[in-house]
């Protein structure tokens, strides 16, 4: 007998749940990519990626992941021997800086700990070390999806204005966008990169670079683009083949346009609510949990948590166990930790994430958050009682 029968919940910070209405609109015949319907609605679906970013700028659209959104970024602005600052909050904002040192920048990292959100102060003392501005672009991760810290892009954009520094600031949504509030042109931001398997609710495989007018002039001078990374083809394209600089992801487009759609009819300023009640949930049970046990959160100050997902240290091997345990027993994927390892100091902590991103409403985050409960029961590891109780009262309170 198995209690994991059913429809299986993957609670893991992307990729996400994925809409039925998405699944539907992506299951059809290949299409006709030379004219009709899916060349129509291309030019919506850019409007509405602009839209979703809150930018009147550009977006280019490639088949990718994440990690091809980085490169591209970098590649349209980046000359060999450019210096970059990357500032790190944990393993994917050094992972975007290790991708410019692949294309032969020079990178230089600010590494905040695995802990604690980007502190703008420190940012403002390395820029006034550089009177120079050899300093070319600030690679900055909104929210790093391995520790869950959410950091402050206006703050980041008002170190660099208040130094005079003419870098660029390159923001990764990527865990973000959708999810967590984000204005890019609101709060400065020069380029943007996201993916779509998270708040944009698509199965991966695209990837988006946005970008305005001083991101566009350093396209003048970088030598480390090439013509499939191009930016410049892919906007306002007279055929949807250079939109893609080849076949277009057909059927993503369907499903990005599906998701768009549920976007747009909930409206961006709902989900960044919804978002922020689940998560408080969310948190609201891990309080309780931890008041008598040793479940703690990574990032202790919840205004510099991500409302998409949530890191979690707990001693070793409970991190494995309670995963293991929850996806035997109860059918429900928590994600594992990654790049949580201090270097040069051996943690005795464990880590897991509980997603909570994009198609997601309060039965399921009951769901994730009872079985995890029944883990720690099931396992025999100490936590404090009324934790599903809390979580029930905030989203009650946040229901009205």
């Amino acid at each position: 007998m198995s209690l994991s029968n059913g429809r299986e919940y993957l609670a893991i910070p992307g990729p996400s749940v994925m809409p039925d209405a998405v699944l539907r609109a992506m299951h059809r015949a290949a299409p006709n990519i030379y004219t009709g319907q899916l060349w129509e609605m291309v030019p919506g679906i850019v409007r509405d990626l602009k839209a979703v970013a809150r930018t009147e700028h550009q977006v280019a659209m490639y088949i990718g992941n994440g990690h091809a959104a980085w490169e591209a970024a970098l590649a349209n602005v980046l000359s060999r021997g450019d210096k970059v600052l990357t500032l790190a909050t944990g393993r994917f904002g050094k992972g975007w800086g290790e991708c410019a040192a692949r294309l032969g920048a020079e990178v230089e990292v600010l590494d905040f700990g695995l802990r604690a959100p980007t502190d703008p102060a420190r940012l403002a003392e390395r820029l006034a070390a550089d009177p120079d501005h050899a300093i070319k672009a600030v690679l900055f991760t909104h929210v790093d999806t391995a520790t869950s810290a959410l950091s402050d892009t206006a703050a980041i954009r008002a170190a660099l204005d208040a130094a005079g520094h003419p870098a660029l600031l390159m923001v990764d949504c990527i865990a973000s966008l959708a999810c967590d509030r984000f204005e890019m042109d609101a709060w400065g931001a020069d380029v943007t990169v996201a993916g779509c398997q998270k708040g944009l609710m698509t199965p991966p495989g695209m990837a988006f670079v946005y970008f305005n007018t001083r991101a566009d002039a350093a396209r003048d001078r970088a030598d480390c683009v090439t013509g499939y990374w191009d930016w410049r083809p892919r906007v306002d394209a007279a055929e949807m083949y250079l939109y893609f600089f080849g076949t277009a992801p057909t059927h993503h487009l369907y499903g990005l346009r599906a998701a768009l759609d549920m976007i747009a009819e909930e409206g961006l300023e709902a989900i960044w609510a919804r978002h922020d009640a689940l998560a408080r949930a969310i948190w609201a049970a891990i309080e309780a949990w931890g008041a008598a046990g040793p479940l703690e959160f990574n990032i202790e100050d919840e205004g510099a948590r991500s409302r998409a997902v949530t890191t979690l240290r707990i001693p070793k091997p409970h991190a494995q166990k309670i995963r293991g345990w929850v996806e035997d027993h109860t059918g429900l994927t928590l994600g594992l930790g990654i790049g949580m390892e201090e270097p040069g100091s051996p943690s005795a902590m464990g880590y897991f994430r509980i997603g909570h991103m994009g198609h997601l409403n309060a039965q399921m985050v009951l769901g994730a958050l009872g079985s995890v409960e029944a883990a720690l029961t099931g396992l025999g590891i100490p936590h404090g009682r009324g934790a599903l109780d809390a979580a029930a009262e905030a989203i009650a309170g946040a229901a009205g």
